[in-house]
């Protein structure tokens, strides 16, 4: 028996969408109201009961939450936040202390996964060290708000209220990684790694050690740009490429591949608008005119360390 399981930080991540579907459906003056409410109260019940739902209702919530979003009928409320002059005021009011909440997550997310998995009575146990290191995360991210609320003085329904704008601004961006890796997934299953093999086979002299690694390392690279996940690309490249290739065929370290191999992933990471978490949600934000100014600034760092990793595996992976 656990006390704290991932599955309540679920539902409370549901409760959350919930409230802000139902602030939508009350604000007349939303610009696609029924549309917009309709999205985030199907995002609701996922969260809130995808453990009890079969998994083909949950694909129809799916097909409908992207129905929604191709129609167009996701976007954010004309309530406008604080005016900037009031932000500005308040930041400088708190100084470097508005830090804090972003530091405490991270910090409780490496302590809870050493300590916490630990602590257990009998058959009784706080955390269920599967799930220690999410259920530290979602303990720091609550931490953190309680954190920002006693230091800025907000009242309790601010976050509600701050962080509905927050998912409005977001949209259906919010879901884009979720839905890409459930896509790598269906690709590994489908056999694409075998016919990214068969195709890399034909097109490259893959009997040469080193140009499996590069094969492999920008394979990882463009495959993420593509599904804008690392992790989806993982299991495709590295079934049709890295094990056949770099292990089986020239006996190279499956550690250090894997390794490398999800660094050069994360390196499409920076390259691709597919990657919404990180390239178009800060553009967002910020309001920045041009959508794609994080890819941009980040581009020649990405291809650098791409370049650093193929240097790198080539020289380790055969050797140790």
């Amino acid at each position: 028996m656990t006390l704290l399981t991932l599955e309540l930080f679920y539902q409370l991540c549901g409760a959350l969408l919930a409230v802000v579907a139902w602030r939508i459906a009350r604000d007349a003056s939303h610009p696609r109201r029924w549309g917009s409410a309709a999205f985030w109260s199907l995002l609701a019940v996922v969260f809130l009961f995808g453990r009890q739902l079969p998994p083909v209702v949950t694909g129809y919530i799916v097909l409908a939450l992207v129905g929604l979003a191709a129609l167009k009928q996701v976007e954010r409320s004309r309530a406008d936040g604080a005016p900037r002059e009031v932000r500005l005021a308040e930041a400088v009011r708190l100084g470097n202390r508005i830090f804090v909440p972003a530091l405490l997550i991270p910090l409780t997310a490496v302590m809870g996964t050493l300590i916490l998995g630990r602590l257990r009575t009998g058959s009784f146990a706080l955390v269920d060290p599967k799930q220690v290191t999410l259920v530290s995360l979602s303990l720091g991210a609550l931490l953190a708000l309680a954190w920002a609320l006693r230091v800025s003085g907000a009242p309790l329904r601010a976050p509600v209220a701050e962080g509905g704008r927050l998912l409005q601004v977001l949209g259906w961006a919010l879901i884009l990684p979720q839905l890409l890796a459930a896509l790598g997934g269906v690709f590994a299953q489908a056999g694409v790694g075998q016919v990214v093999a068969e195709i890399v086979g034909r097109a490259l002299p893959a009997q040469q050690p080193f140009v499996a690694v590069v094969a492999y390392c920008a394979g990882m690279a463009l495959f993420t740009m593509c599904l804008g996940n690392a992790f989806a690309a993982f299991a495709v490249i590295t079934g049709g490429i890295g094990l056949p290739l770099i292990v089986v065929q020239h006996h190279g370290n499956p550690a250090i591949m894997a390794a490398i191999g999800m660094l050069s992933g994360y390196c499409g990471t920076l390259l691709t608008p597919m990657a919404a978490n990180f390239n178009l949600v800060p553009a967002l934000l910020l309001e920045l005119p041009d959508r794609n100014a994080v890819i941009k600034a980040q581009a020649p760092i990405a291809l650098a360390v791409l370049a650093a990793n193929i240097v790198l595996m080539g020289a380790c992976v055969y050797r140790f």
